[in-house]
């Protein structure tokens, strides 16, 4: 089955948000075995609309549409998509119930506007999924297409596209085997360096025809490493998956540090947990960044216990005993903030921060030098890197880089 994706929002065109939707949806669509060969962006135009779904549908026989469907005068799909089923709109008192609902369980008055949002083309139905005050629907377009609409909000999205229409869609196309995908998420590496080193693998499996592997940038969350297996059921893709990540991890194990939905974060935390080590923080020019990733993980106070943020030179000197005739800026500093941190603290294991992060140069080092440094039962190890980036972008890649240096002792004490 042949699907495409339209992302409704004059916003989208003018810049002023980015269509992350349409990228979320053909990965999962790509994850259930059906083909994604056209995305589209269309203005909130009623007949550039018309003509984008129309033209849609011609190529396709499943359109995913997201956006429009709030209770404003430009949210017009349901209208549109109802022209083209050539069928009038009804309200359906069922939706005005669970729009009002929202409102009333907030302590608010609905506006009559969102009573438009209740209003569905007759034949559609509406989709069970609804987080927030938008229905979702399944348009049928005459005895062989459909049309699935669903918001623009990200996480209403979600839930709609995970419960109900990937399903659906999967039983529409009478897809009988599995397709299953395992993300190994790296750091340390370029995209082009990983597709070097795992040349000949990916050429073996180009011959075997079962597995595929694909790469994906993600900036400040390293090189993402897609495998994707196809087979009978789950249980062989499931076997499929787990012998080729260990073909790769005999392959470029040392920069693979999480895999799926983990994080840098929560495979450091999890380390320290399942070593009974407890863990601060010292930061200098990430002002609290590290801390901030740490806490937003559930149950991380079961090893993160704080963090001591001295962004001031002389807090480094009266808070961390940091001494007062070095560069704060420099490998002495940091080591000594990592051993303060623990002090101050009472931790086992901590990490630390300091450097230059822009726009100007300080005590003679160059903007993008950072010092980091880890302890663990006060044995330190410290390093230099030099970052070419913007300021935003040096305090996030220190952030992670810190961490991933912690993740890698702690799995050699394993």
């Amino acid at each position: 089955m042949r699907c495409e994706i339209v992302a409704v929002g004059t916003e989208i065109l003018l810049g002023q948000i980015v269509d992350t939707n349409s990228a979320w949806i053909s990965e999962r669509l790509a994850e259930a075995g059906i083909d994604c060969h056209l995305q589209t962006v269309v203005g909130d135009n009623p007949e550039r609309m018309s003509k984008t779904f129309e033209a849609a549908l011609g190529r396709a026989e499943a359109l995913i549409i997201t956006g429009g469907l709030g209770p404003t005068q430009d949210d017009l799909t349901r209208e549109v998509v109802a022209e083209l089923m050539g069928v009038e709109l009804e309200r359906d008192e069922q939706i005005v119930e669970k729009i009002r609902d929202r409102f009333t369980n907030r302590g608010r008055t609905m506006p009559e506007n969102n009573l438009k949002q209740a209003d569905i083309p007759v034949g559609a139905l509406p989709i069970p999924e609804m987080p927030g005050t938008a229905a979702g629907l399944i348009c049928p377009i005459g005895e062989e297409k459909v049309i699935y609409v669903v918001p623009g909000v990200p996480i209403e999205m979600k839930q709609m596209l995970e419960g109900t229409v990937i399903p659906d869609l999967v039983s529409r196309s009478g897809i009988k085997s599995v397709i299953s995908s395992r993300v190994l998420k790296t750091w340390g590496h370029s995209e082009s360096g990983l597709a070097e080193d795992l040349a000949e693998e990916i050429k073996r499996l180009d011959g075997d025809g079962e597995l595929t592997l694909a790469f994906q940038a993600s900036g400040i969350e390293g090189v993402k490493v897609r495998i994707t297996a196809k087979a009978s059921d789950k249980e062989k893709s499931d076997l499929l998956l787990d012998a080729e990540e260990e073909v790769l991890r005999e392959l470029i194990g040392e920069y693979i540090f999480a895999i799926d939905n983990e994080t840098m974060e929560s495979v450091v935390l999890g380390l320290l947990k399942s070593q009974s080590l407890t863990f601060a923080t010292a930061e200098s020019l990430t002002g609290g960044m590290i801390g901030t990733r740490l806490t937003d993980i559930p149950g991380s106070s079961d090893s993160y216990i704080g963090s001591v943020v001295t962004y001031e030179a002389g807090l480094k000197s009266s808070l961390l005993n940091v001494p007062k005739d070095i560069s704060y800026v420099g490998q002495e500093a940091v080591e000594a903030m990592a051993l303060g941190v623990c002090e101050v603290l009472g931790a086992d294991v901590s990490v630390a921060v300091t450097g230059v992060a822009g726009p100007s140069p300080h005590e003679g080092e160059e903007v993008g030098t950072v010092w980091m440094a880890s302890s663990i039962k006060g044995e330190v190890e410290s390093f230099k890197v030099v970052f070419p980036f913007d300021r935003s972008q040096i305090r996030q890649f220190t952030v992670i880089t810190v961490l991933n240096a912690l993740r890698k002792r702690l799995e050699s004490r394993k």
